[in-house]
């Protein structure tokens, strides 16, 4: 899409115990951020990376998963949430795309993998991580199954810890017009369960003009 690089994550067959003897035979520094699922960060002079193992949810309750290590690459891109999320570049810069996700970024869609409504359910953060997305990587109308289905978890968000939830609207309003992505979350009754009577958007559309 020709936007800056954030984060560089990395995907691997190799277990987590592995990836901490290679990096530390390399000499760089490997913290354990998440190895329970899989997760181990390298700390390298002008950034971090974090490589995790390729892994399938084997039970969900909303918040957080138990996981199984696997060796099929689709297998784990069909445990993330969106189809732009599931892209692989390998070594040789053949990048694997099992879900459509570079035709969507092509089109400016943000669409869930496979089912929304069960998506949502594996992690309801993912219903704000739409709107986020929705914000910061689209150009088109939301989806309308991914609407629904964040409606219909609206109730639930109220399971998320504050931070979270700070993280994902944070990185919401800095994008360049966060204000269609809270329309459409005022129009699912998200805005409304999150913070309750938050006022107008009038307000934050005039703040936008002032930025501008």
């Amino acid at each position: 899409m020709g936007l800056p690089l954030g984060d560089l994550d990395a995907a691997t067959t190799a277990l987590p115990g592995t990836i901490v003897r290679i990096l530390s035979d390399a000499g760089i520094q490997a913290v354990p951020t998440g190895i329970e699922h899989g997760t181990v960060t390298a700390v390298l002079p002008s950034r971090t990376i974090e490589i995790t193992t390729l892994r399938k949810d084997e039970a969900c309750d909303g918040r957080r998963a138990k996981v199984s290590y696997t060796d099929n690459w689709k297998e784990d891109a069909a445990r993330r949430d969106f189809t732009v999320n599931a892209l692989y570049l390998d070594h040789e810069g053949t990048i694997h795309d099992y879900f459509g996700g570079r035709n969507d970024l092509k089109k400016q869609v943000i669409r869930f993998i496979g089912d929304a409504d069960t998506r949502i359910k594996e992690d309801y953060l993912r219903v704000l991580r739409f709107f986020r997305f929705l914000a910061t990587h689209s150009n088109a109308p939301a989806d309308e199954a991914a609407m629904q289905a964040c409606s219909l978890a609206k109730d639930q968000l109220g399971g998320l810890s504050g931070e979270r939830i700070q993280k994902e609207m944070l990185k919401l309003l800095a994008a360049k017009n966060p204000l269609y992505a809270l329309q459409c979350m005022e129009e699912s009754g998200v805005l409304t369960s999150l913070a309750g009577n938050y006022g107008e958007l009038n307000v934050i559309s005039k703040l936008i003009a002032l930025e501008e």
